[in-house]
């Protein structure tokens, strides 16, 4: 598959490029569809952190189509990890259904980057949605021992029957999509109407949303920037 602009791009600015090689394919439920992969000399070359991500390049009618997607339980030691997708129509859904043991994707790894700040939190709140899960499970593993309120958004109920990985003084709210979004951003609001010192926010749902949380942490609540992580996952069509 002919790389285009986008690849040429991400390579200029430093991009690393991988070959991923799929080794089991599992349904989920009827909603998503896990694959463990082989990273190609990834992890030992790029290392591993907490919400890391990489793009993959699908073809679309001989046409490259990039999406991003975060490792789950990413393993240096072996040079595996699992990726997991929303089976919707789309080329990465249709992809990865179709995926046998043996078939091989590219993946780039440039924009990733993330550390949980130093000194540990006193507390996380997380927003994210089934999108970000994965991400928002890394977070919880890295800071096992730290409280957290998680919020996650889901448009179907399907959603709800994947596993958030809390511990003990971590707690999660399943929020239903309701008018485009907004049911989310004002459940957050109430949720959180004060700033909290040593505590840390991360943001990762529909980009609009995602935009309206991180207006009421920084214009309303007066929370410092240093203390807020956020990147809108996807955009509302």
């Amino acid at each position: 598959m002919k790389r285009n602009w986008e690849a040429l791009v991400l390579r200029a600015m430093g991009g690393r490029e991988f070959r991923l090689t799929v080794l089991e394919s599992t349904p989920v439920n009827d909603h998503y569809q896990r694959l463990l992969v082989d990273d190609g000399g990834l992890l030992a070359a790029c290392g591993s952190h907490p919400t890391m991500w990489v793009r993959l390049w699908f073809d679309a009618a001989g046409r490259p189509h990039q999406r991003a997607y975060t490792l789950v339980d990413p393993d240096p030691a072996t040079g595996r990890f699992h990726l997991e997708f929303a089976l919707h129509d789309g080329r990465a859904a249709r992809w990865a259904t179709e995926a046998k043991p043996g078939d091989t994707i590219d993946a780039t790894v440039q924009g990733t980057g993330f550390t949980l700040p130093d000194p540990t939190p006193r507390h996380l709140y997380l927003v994210g949605d089934a999108a970000s899960l994965p991400a928002v499970n890394s977070l919880l593993d890295a800071a096992a021992d730290v409280p957290a309120t998680v919020w996650l958004e889901y448009a179907h109920q399907g959603e709800q029957a994947l596993t958030p990985r809390t511990r003990t003084g971590q707690q999660v709210t399943w929020v239903p999509r309701r008018d485009d979004g907004r049911h989310l951003v004002d459940t957050v609001r109430a949720g959180l109407d004060r700033a909290e010192d040593g505590a840390f926010y991360w943001v990762a749902c529909e980009a609009a949303s995602t935009r309206g949380i991180v207006r009421h942490l920084r214009r309303g609540l007066g929370v410092g920037r240093q203390q807020v992580s956020a990147l809108g996952y996807w955009t509302a069509r």
